[in-house]
């Protein structure tokens, strides 16, 4: 690297957290570190830092440059080109998010991926919290609902999995099928432990279902998913996600308004990086084989 002061701009910037810390502690104008910011991602092709409201965090290439920016400028000039390189290599960390119930469509997905791109260590992350993009928290977000609205994030459409109402040949056996949708209220159900969440399926249940009908309750996907399979009442799953469980029989078929929209979110400063549009290719792929199958 030839310009140091650059460097030296970035490094600060990174210590600090601010631009407005950074400028104080170098004695420039706020300006400046701005400017030497611009200048040294355009040059370099990557983004060091994700901007939000509270300041700059460093992106994974701006962890590189805090850890080796006290050595030499022969240590620079190293990791110049170890920054460059992450630009353009599929490697290191991938952070991908959602809540729970995705895993079924997830997992694989990334499981292939890993197995294309060996060098990549997969964290996926469940949850009920929203993680922050914006502070480097995910990578890759995968949400469903309204349109997710927090500034400086890419938003694209994803698939929409169709959803349906299930029961074990158990409880079948036991309590008989459903006649029609006004016989549902003589049937037990899974379903999540309040009625206040929104989700398009648990509103039309809701409609036309007491809330007492919903006899085993709680509020962690995986426990709801095995107390269908055994025999506890009447649940609605994904139709790919029932379809490895022999044991299930459809109680109504998928409809329209039980499923929301889904979406795919990524961080502007991550969104056009290798690794982030290698595995958004490779999702986007994936789920639409795995539909059509």
């Amino acid at each position: 690297m030839q310009n140091w002061d650059e460097i030296r701009t970035a490094f600060h910037v990174a210590q600090m957290g601010t631009v407005s810390g950074a400028a104080e502690r170098l004695g420039v104008h706020h300006a400046t570190v701005i400017r030497h910011i611009d200048s040294l991602e355009s040059r370099l092709g990557v983004k060091l830092f994700q901007r939000h409201t509270r300041g700059y965090t460093p992106t994974e290439a701006g962890d590189d440059l805090l850890r080796v920016a006290q050595t030499t400028d022969d240590q620079f000039a190293q990791l110049e080109g170890r920054i460059k390189g992450r630009g353009n290599d599929v490697t290191g960390e991938l952070m991908v998010t959602s809540i729970a119930s995705f895993a079924p469509l997830l997992v694989p997905a990334l499981a292939s991926f890993q197995r294309k791109y060996p060098d990549v260590v997969v964290r996926f992350l469940t949850g009920d919290r929203l993680f922050r993009l914006e502070y480097g928290e995910a990578h890759v977000a995968l949400r469903a609902g309204s349109v997710p609205s927090e500034p400086d994030n890419v938003v694209q459409p994803f698939v929409r999995q169709p959803i349906a109402l299930y029961a074990s040949k158990a409880y079948v056996a036991e309590h008989g099928m459903p006649a029609d949708t006004d016989d549902l209220k003589n049937h037990r159900f899974v379903g999540h432990d309040s009625e206040e969440i929104r989700a398009p399926f648990q509103v039309w249940l809701m409609k036309h279902v007491p809330f007492e009908n919903v006899k085993f309750r709680g509020t962690d996907w995986r426990s709801l998913v095995h107390a269908i399979l055994s025999g506890a009442g009447i649940g609605f799953l994904r139709v790919s996600e029932a379809a490895v469980h022999p044991d299930l029989v459809q109680v109504m078929p998928a409809q329209e308004d039980w499923s929301a929209p889904m979406w795919l979110v990524t961080h502007v400063d991550l969104h056009r990086t290798a690794k982030v549009q290698a595995f958004l290719k490779h999702l986007k792929e994936y789920s639409s084989n795995e539909l059509q199958g």
